[in-house]
């Protein structure tokens, strides 16, 4: 010290990019555990035979397909030397209820260390978006990573939340506080396993292709226009190109953005989403995600149009496709406040800023096909969204009222 002054030596720092390289890939089949369909095995055989592998599967899936976890252990037995079940499927719950604890995390980890399924081996997720994420959280921390290999069961999880690289459990009434970038080792979406699903869970689905399509591609939007009546009857023939095109967006964001663990303080590829994060919370998760992306969508859609930026008639067609794909664009959780009486759906837009550890950044439509960032909202136009989406649900109801008099 000199003179009341601290002097510290030279520091020195050692730097260097470290660059990794993963490899996506989103296969699409049909009866992927029918013993003839070769591809399950010949992803778990890549490195070495014979290949460990846990499988853990969604409950709801178990309930309305009750002969699948055999299936699972015959297509294993088929490969004798080649493949290896480390143990009966794991059957563990499905939905929304299953990311709210950490409980599932670890009953999945203590599985993994009993059957000594090591980083060469697989854990294989068979169920929605949900059980995919558990389980996905479960094998990236385990081990540090164990390979994940997720077969999507849900419209939704096949075009959307099962083709990422994200994995999370909700945590402090926030959505996905607790999780990780980790890329599978691949997504197999198996067609046939959407069979059983209810209306509900198949349109849910479809809200994610309109968000992908409205910020990245006007002609998916015009061919979700054409196909509408088509997916509202749920035609496999209009069902199959959507799931397609919608995962294929979003992989090929996740490939090129430059930003695919989200360092950033933007996610894209949320559009409508800081409002159905919260009305799912606000719901206690009775709103699909899809349902609530689809309210979202009409509420961003709707604030675009009133600050000047969307085209009035392009703000009317998006109201119509998801309308006419069987969503309602108002929830009565739109009405709830907060402490200080106001609307407490705006919150999210606060638990979107901390999520993202920057500034708040939203997307925002231009027009269908283009939407652009921004980083503050005029809340007395958000508020003319929000009451012309209860305007327009009120209208309808009396419409349909006064139908069946």
């Amino acid at each position: 010290m000199r003179g009341g002054r601290i002097f510290l030596p030279a520091m020195r720092a050692i730097q260097r990019s470290i660059s990794v390289q993963f490899d996506l890939r989103v296969f699409f089949t049909d009866r992927v555990f029918d013993p003839s369909n070769l591809l399950l095995q010949s992803i778990l055989t890549e490195s070495r035979a014979p290949s460990p592998a846990l499988v853990v599967m969604d409950e709801g899936l178990v309930q309305s397909q009750p002969t699948l976890p055999g299936a699972i252990e015959n297509y294993f037995a088929a490969f004798p030397g080649r493949l290896q079940l480390a143990c009966a499927p794991l059957v563990i719950e499905g939905g929304e209820r299953a990311k709210t604890s950490y409980f599932h995390v670890s009953e999945i980890h203590s599985r993994i260390e009993k059957h000594a399924i090591d980083r060469h081996a697989f854990v294989v997720g068979v169920g929605g978006g949900a059980l995919l994420d558990v389980a996905g959280l479960a094998a990236a921390t385990a081990h540090r990573g164990v390979r994940l290999v997720r077969v999507p069961t849900t419209v939704l999880a096949q075009n959307d939340a099962g083709v990422g690289v994200k994995n999370g459990i909700n945590a402090f009434d926030k959505k996905n506080f607790i999780g990780v970038f980790a890329p599978p080792r691949a997504v197999i979406n198996d067609f046939s396993l959407l069979s059983t699903l209810g209306e509900r869970d198949k349109r849910a689905g479809y809200s994610e292709a309109v968000k992908v399509a409205l910020i990245r591609d006007r002609e998916f939007f015009a061919e979700l226009q054409r196909d509408a009546g088509a997916l509202a009857r749920f035609d496999p023939g209009a069902m199959r190109p959507m799931i397609h095109r919608c995962a294929e967006l979003h992989v090929n964001h996740i490939a090129d953005s430059g930003d695919p663990f989200e360092t950033g303080s933007a996610r894209p590829l949320d559009f409508g989403h800081w409002a159905a994060h919260k009305l799912e919370q606000l719901s206690a998760f009775c709103l699909r995600h899809g349902e609530a992306v689809a309210i979202g969508i009409a509420l961003d859609a709707v604030y675009s149009r009133n600050i000047g930026w969307l085209e009035p008639a392009a703000c009317d067609q998006i109201l119509r496709l998801l309308e006419s794909l069987g969503f309602d664009l108002f929830a009565n959780e739109l009405d709830y406040l907060d402490d200080g009486q106001q609307p407490a759906i705006l919150n999210g837009l606060e638990d979107f800023r901390q999520h993202l550890g920057g500034e708040l950044t939203v997307t925002m439509l231009r027009e269908i096909g283009r939407g652009e960032e921004v980083h503050a909202i005029n809340l007395p136009k958000m508020a003319g969204a929000l009451a012309e989406l209860r305007q327009r649900h009120q209208s309808t109801a009396r419409r349909i009222v006064a139908a069946r008099a």
